[in-house]
This record gives C-alpha cells, structure tokens and sequence, in this order.
C-alpha cells in the first residue's frame, strides 16, 4: 500500500465523452478522494448506490471526488467507456468517472482493486486508504461507507483520520498482458 503522507500521483484522463480531467482540476478545497474503480466488480455493484450518495454529500461540502476505471477492455467489455456512460447516467454520478487506458494511473497509485479508495487532504498528501466499510457482498453487513466516511469527517475537521486502516478488498484491476 502507497504510504500515509504521499503526494497523489498527478493525471490527466478521459471520462467516456472524451472530456479531460486533470488531478488539480478534480481536487476540492478541502482534499480529493480518487477510487479505482469498474463497472462489472460485483464488490463496486455491491456499494455503488451508496458510494454515490456519500460521494455527492462530500462533494457539496468541498472535497473532490474521482473516478478511475483502468481494467483491461478487451477481455471486460462491460467496463468500455460507453458502460461508464450508462452508469454515470444510471446512478447519477457526480464525480468525474475517467479511463486510465493504459493503466499507467493505476501502477502510480499501485492499486491493487477495484473499490480501491485514496483520501488526500488539502495539499494532496494521502491521509486515508482503505475500505468503504466492512460489507461485502453476501456477508450480510449493511452498506453503510462508514470507513470512509469517518476518514471524510476527519479531513473535514482538520484532523488526520485514524491510521488503523482495513485495506480495500474487491476485484483486481484486470490487468492487460
């Protein structure tokens, strides 16, 4: 896992309309999250109505929020830009959800799966990366984001969250070969 107090790798991405989005341009005032991120994981299918509402919550209040798909296309056509499109549109999206084609976003973050979350304070040093919470799918937990959600208030209060951070688990980015 990147260490606690790294600088966010920079990027500049695409989202499925060919829109780009830079690092800068998609941190808020307050710090940016960037989750790595898919369309077919069942473990992203599992939270991401929850996610959208914690992310849309979090951005009003002044935090940047990102998406990253980098998953190989060819063999998981169903996370093709233009599926992105239809889940922007599907679960009303408010963060920039962008291709890392190349994977190379990916690699810098060292990303491993996909939700796979980064929380950076204000001047982009990560401060939290780890787990939406402690649901998965079939465990019978409630989806609450409530990980994520404490390291959000945290940041919001001025405050380093917790370091005693659970790692994400879902998907591995699907890697080309």
């Amino acid at each position: 896992m990147i260490e606690l107090g790294s600088k966010a790798p920079d990027f500049t991405l695409p989202d499925p309309k060919g829109n780009l989005y830079s690092r800068d341009q998609v941190a808020g005032k307050h710090g940016l999250l960037v989750v790595f991120y898919c369309n077919h994981c069942p473990f992203v299918k599992h939270i991401r109505e929850k996610f959208a509402e914690i992310s849309a919550e979090y951005i009003e209040k002044g935090t940047g929020v990102v998406a990253i798909n980098s998953n190989d296309i060819e063999n998981y056509p169903d996370d093709a830009p233009e599926r992105m499109a239809e889940d922007i549109e599907t679960f009303g999206y408010r963060f920039p959800y962008l291709f890392d084609e190349t994977q190379e976003v990916a690699r810098r973050f060292d990303a491993a799966c996909t939700p796979d979350f980064y929380l950076y304070d204000a001047s982009l040093e990560l401060v939290y990366r780890g787990q939406f919470d402690d649901s998965r799918p079939g465990n019978d937990e409630p989806v609450t984001g409530s990980d994520l959600k404490a390291a959000f208030d945290a940041l919001l209060k001025g405050e380093k969250p917790s370091e005693d951070q659970k790692p994400s688990v879902g998907c591995n980015i699907k890697w080309k070969s």
